[in-house]
């Protein structure tokens, strides 16, 4: 693919969509194009990461079981692959596989290229950081309304604590 193509395909994919054109353009310049074939496996469950990736083209079938059934999720153009392992190499929550009907290409971002990209972009790392700070409240707050319910169920009553201090 050509820069401008990278370029553009970042654009589109969240957190990514919070850089700056020269950001941009640096991270396309110095992340690696990946060409899957349908049914290729792009990590397996329990593999340390080597980074994040963002779908350029095609979709990448995400299963946590990893038992062969049907994956639970699918990640089509602009989504973003391993959020955490953009930032830190963790172990992979999934297996990732090339849909069977698709040619995939995936853009893949290193920690070492993001920790370089929020140096130079010290903006879009505090935009980054609000982004994934307000992800994670809205996660909070959607579990914690589900312990309500099911504490509901239950029968019992325990005052909800927000992640803020709020109730």
């Amino acid at each position: 693919m050509a820069l401008e193509d990278d370029i553009a395909i970042l654009a589109s994919a969240p957190l990514f969509n919070l850089l700056d054109r020269d950001a941009l353009r640096l991270v396309a310049f110095a992340a690696e194009s990946r060409n899957l074939r349908a049914g290729d496996t792009l990590f397996r469950k329990g593999d340390r990461s080597d980074g994040g990736f963002v779908v350029a083209k095609g979709a990448i079938a995400l299963d946590a079981q990893d038992d062969g059934s049907p994956a639970a999720f699918v990640a089509g153009p602009g989504a973003v692959i391993g959020k955490a392992a953009l930032f830190a190499r963790i172990e992979r929550p999934a297996t990732a596989t090339a849909t069977a009907r698709d040619a995939t290409t995936v853009i893949r971002v290193s920690p070492s290229l993001m920790r370089r990209v929020l140096e130079e972009f010290p903006n879009a790392a505090a935009a980054m950081e609000q982004a994934m700070a307000e992800e994670l409240t809205r996660l909070s707050r959607g579990l914690e309304q589900v312990r309500q319910k099911l504490i509901a169920i239950d029968g019992e009553e325990i005052p909800a604590k927000m992640p803020d201090g709020e109730e």
